[in-house]
């Protein structure tokens, strides 16, 4: 029997973002992209692909030809380079923001001619605004992220999207800005160093985790950076507003870029140690905690590189009213959890793994 949903197609399927995604496009055929296929129950159509390589390009150009997706989510990217055992920046660069380019270039040739992808949906970040924001900043305010490669790569990402995106033909393109992502299955820097586990790689890292230890939250002297507000959003809320892009009718025009955060008012890093039950380590100034990250990461204990300072100590606020308007009446229901509910779930005992499950993968278009 012939199935008669409509397609979509997502790149990096298999992280966190995608699985979450995944579970909520029941009513979606769905074509799932990454390095490795995802540990899910959840029908889909899987391709190994490496943005990293040119060729993919062509690939993904067949792939698309093929399967014929109404719209394309690109969550492809290297955040944790730990995690992913990807610690060549120049690697990074290449599947984050090469990588970028490489997907829109394949809606561009598919499109040339008549439009298939009629929905391009890239996942852009707060931080390519940069650490150090004045107040609850809007859609324009200038990107300035420095220092930390993922940062650098969303901002670079975030002006490729913007640069390319009329070549597309008549596929409106969305870039959303979401804050930190929060949940019980979410792992990054900031959640990290909040739950003071010790993620490095090497023998001390293993050891310290081995005996349960929690390492100390490091921040600067001086009441400020207690006082300095951030905010989260549940990355269950992200994959919804996703998902409702996905469904939405109404029509949008070619380029909307939307702030994403929770419900309510930012926290303050003072309210976050509280949440988290974090022990804190002051040390006199900011030279002093990049020291103290450079020894624990060189010695393998943290997973936090030092270069992640300023958007730990930094003031970083996002104004979300175009979200709001745009969501309408559908916004409690999409963006469930306010910014301390968010973060408060980060902390609860994490959810057993998924047994693993085997997801077909089709390699006609991987060569």
């Amino acid at each position: 029997m012939q199935d008669t949903k409509t397609s979509v197609l997502v790149t990096g399927i298999s992280g966190n973002l995608g699985l979450r995604l995944l579970a909520q496009l029941s009513d979606f055929s769905v074509i799932g992209v990454d390095l490795k296929p995802p540990t899910t129950d959840v029908p889909l159509r899987f391709f190994e692909m490496d943005f990293g390589e040119e060729e993919s390009c062509r690939t993904l150009t067949h792939l698309i030809r093929e399967s014929r997706p109404s719209a394309v989510v690109h969550l492809a990217f290297v955040i944790d380079p730990i995690r992913t055992d990807i610690l060549d920046v120049q690697r990074m660069w290449r599947i984050n923001v090469a990588g970028t380019a490489r997907v829109m270039e394949a809606i561009t040739e598919v499109n040339r001619n008549s439009t298939t992808v009629r929905k391009f949906i890239f996942p852009s970040s707060v931080s390519a605004y940069g650490p150090d924001l004045p107040g609850m900043v809007d859609e324009n305010f200038p990107l300035a992220a420095h220092t930390l490669p993922y940062a650098v790569h969303k901002r670079e990402s975030d002006q490729v999207v913007q640069a390319r995106a009329n070549a597309m033909g008549h596929c409106s393109t969305y870039i959303l800005r979401p804050h930190i992502f929060t949940g019980a299955s979410v792992q990054n820097y900031l959640v990290g160093a909040f739950r003071g586990t010790p993620t490095g790689r090497g023998k001390w890292g293993a050891k310290l985790r081995a005996q349960g230890k929690r390492l100390p939250c490091l921040l600067p002297l001086g009441r400020r950076y207690l006082d300095n507000g951030i905010q989260f959003i549940h990355v269950d809320d992200m994959a919804r507003v996703i998902a409702h892009i996905l469904r939405r009718k109404d029509p949008d025009p070619p380029m909307t870029i939307l702030n994403v955060a929770g419900r309510g008012m930012p926290l303050t890093f003072r309210r976050c140690l509280e949440i988290a039950g974090a022990k804190l380590l002051r040390l006199p100034g900011k030279p002093s905690c990049r020291l103290a990250l450079k020894i624990l990461w060189d010695l393998g204990i943290s997973g936090i590189p030092p270069d992640a300072l300023p958007y730990m100590t930094g003031t970083y606020t996002m104004n979300t009213d175009r979200l709001h308007s745009f969501l309408g009446a559908d916004y409690p229901r999409v963006i469930q959890h306010t910014v301390e509910e968010a973060f408060a779930d980060s902390f609860k005992d994490l959810p057993s793994p998924p047994a693993p499950a085997t997801v077909k993968t089709d390699r006609a278009f991987s060569s």
